[in-house]
């Protein structure tokens, strides 16, 4: 990326943090003391179903923040600069399937070997490659005005296939849960194996994936807007934050506006939901933009960029590798204080840092 923004590494690096690290400390000290934390402890984990609390913004503005580097990266392409030839196609195609790939090992349960446990579609990185492949499709191949019209067809055709089935938003019999149980089959996330060879769709499990694909791109082509408002070259970076603002505001006005009738669902990612999380998304975009970029303040916040360059392999290594076992090998002596469970949550956080931090040091950033 040519024009690189130092607030989108120290958003995407304050957005792996809490994922990766404040969160599981968090916890374990509201574990710890759960008189008077209960507030704090339900911030960090996500809502049964309808609601929408500080966790559950970690995946969209996943999502939202692959979109604001697409106008800075594929310029060339939709400026007619360089040709979106074989080779660009083969990249985008490359990048979708390493996602999946990796959406596979940390979710997927591909390392385990066994066909009847793999599910093939359960993963952010997973919904990150679809909507980076559509809206980025969309921004070499169609003018502005065309990539809203798109936005706004995969948001009805989502709005459509819930209003067909009369709004049903039962957690397993909604229709963007019986798509997946149709599709995916035993193959979903969540399925329950017996003995005998029989299984069963879990109930506790209510995350789709395969309908909602058609929201998460509409997430990612949001996160696109932003990066095409952050890279206009008619207004000044101050006004530019501002109209970042300013369309933030509005989607969280719409979706808080529509989820009388459609209400804000993660797990479906509704579009309430969607609008509204991307609304928070804009918001939060302007305010690091216009303190990191236009004000130069980021003294204090360059310590995330270790998160936020390497967000990729963060996710990666902090899903998949568990430290508990070295935490605990070097300090079990304290195994006897209550406040144990927190000690070792802290460790972990700080391998896992320790190890991004010598990957940034020595500029090894791995991107896909």
């Amino acid at each position: 990326m040519k024009e690189r923004l130092a607030s989108l590494d120290i958003l995407r690096g304050a957005d792996m943090f809490l994922l990766l690290a404040l969160g599981p400390v968090i916890r374990s000290i509201c574990k710890l003391c759960p008189d008077g934390t209960a507030w704090l402890a339900g911030q960090f984990q996500h809502v049964a179903w309808e609601g929408f609390v500080l966790w559950d913004i970690i995946m969209p503005l996943f999502l939202f923040m692959s979109g604001i580097t697409i106008p800075f990266s594929m310029a060339a392409y939709r400026d007619g600069l360089a040709r979106p030839d074989g080779k660009f196609h083969l990249k985008l195609l490359k990048r979708f399937c390493l996602l999946f790939l990796l959406g596979w090992i940390v979710q997927g349960n591909l390392l385990e070997f066994s066909w009847k446990d793999f599910h093939p579609y359960a993963n952010t990185l997973q919904a990150i490659a679809v909507g980076y492949l559509v809206t980025a499709l969309l921004f070499v191949y169609l003018k502005p005005r065309w990539q809203i019209v798109a936005g706004v067809a995969l948001f009805a055709a989502y709005w459509i296939a819930f209003a067909c089935t009369g709004m049903n938003l039962d957690p397993q019999d909604n229709i963007a849960m019986v798509v997946d149980k149709a599709v995916l089959g035993s193959h979903r996330d969540g399925v329950r194996w017996a003995l005998d060879g029989s299984w069963r769709f879990g109930r506790s499990y209510q995350y789709t994936w395969i309908l909602s694909s058609l929201n998460f791109a509409v997430t990612v082509l949001l996160g696109c807007f932003a990066g095409q408002l952050l890279k206009s070259g008619k207004h000044s970076p101050a006004r530019r934050a501002l109209l970042v603002a300013v369309t933030g505001a509005a989607l969280v006005a719409a979706g808080l506006a529509i989820s009388p009738v459609f209400p804000i669902i993660k797990k479906i990612w509704s579009s309430s939901m969607t609008l509204f999380s991307g609304g928070i998304c804009f918001l939060l975009v302007s305010f690091t933009y216009y303190l990191v970029d236009v004000r130069g303040w980021h003294k204090g916040a360059d310590w995330l960029k270790i998160y936020g360059m390497n967000a990729i392999t963060a996710y990666c290594i902090g899903e998949v590798v568990k430290f508990t076992s070295v935490s605990e090998s070097l300090l079990h002596g304290f195994g006897g204080l209550a406040c144990y469970p927190v000690i070792i949550a802290f460790a972990d956080a700080a391998i896992l840092f320790g190890i991004l931090a010598v990957m940034y040091k020595n500029k090894l950033f791995l991107k896909v």
